[in-house]
């Protein structure tokens, strides 16, 4: 099944992001190379695609996991929790209707 995976940043995160991007791709790319990946990206803080210091407000992961356990241990142990990116994540089950 599907999980919707939205995390929420502290405030002037864009550092913290940075240096824990690398590893925090790598895990995204695992899930890609599986085709268990529907879509991932941040949001940005200012309508730009290219926000540049201002920075981003949170994160969207839409993937496929055997549960909602394993979503959200999956999403526990994002690199951007250990780096403290992240204030709220919320895991929640998804049903892709479109396209």
């Amino acid at each position: 099944m599907w999980y919707m995976i939205y995390a929420q940043d502290v405030e002037n995160s864009l550092a913290k992001r940075l240096q824990a991007r690398p590893a925090h791709l790598q895990r995204l790319q695992e899930l890609t190379q599986q085709g268990r990946l529907l879509v991932a990206g941040p949001t940005p803080a200012i309508d730009s695609e290219d926000p540049g210091e201002a920075g981003f407000t949170g994160s969207l992961v839409i993937a496929e996991f055997a549960s909602l356990v394993e979503a959200q241990h999956w999403a526990d142990n994002d690199p951007y929790i250990d780096a403290g990116v992240y204030q709220h994540v919320t895991v929640k089950p998804y049903k892709k209707v479109l396209p």
